[in-house]
């Protein structure tokens, strides 16, 4: 049986689809609300350099477009490991992370193929 942490914003839409879909099929796994449960238990530095602030940070969320064009255009894993800190909801969402990967987003085939359950 793998562990699955879920880690992400409750009243975001897409982690809702993801919890919803762990339930529906029976998966157990720890949900990690970023605001509640705050920051300081979240490897948001390792994975900002297992994967780069490209993958990790949401380009087209609402606090990636209220950020200046200077941070935006001067973005580097330590930019970005600083604004994702203070604004969690920089974060793609939602991020599975299991003792043999991490993923951003949810995509329903992902998830089957991470929990063997091939619907």
């Amino acid at each position: 049986m793998i562990v699955i942490t879920l880690y992400g914003i409750k009243n975001c839409d897409t982690v809702k689809k993801a919890r919803k879909w762990l339930e529906k099929n029976g998966i157990d796994h720890h949900f990690h609300d970023f605001r509640e449960d705050g920051m300081q238990a979240v490897p948001l530095k390792r994975w900002l350099q297992e994967f780069g602030w490209q993958e990790v940070l949401n380009r087209r969320s609402t606090s990636w477009r209220a950020l200046s064009d200077e941070q935006k255009n001067c973005m580097d894993n330590d930019t970005a490991l600083a604004l994702a800190s203070e604004t969690p909801t920089l974060i793609r969402r939602p991020v599975t992370s299991t003792a043999d990967s991490t993923r951003f987003g949810f995509k329903e085939a992902e998830f089957a193929q991470l929990t063997g359950q091939y619907n």
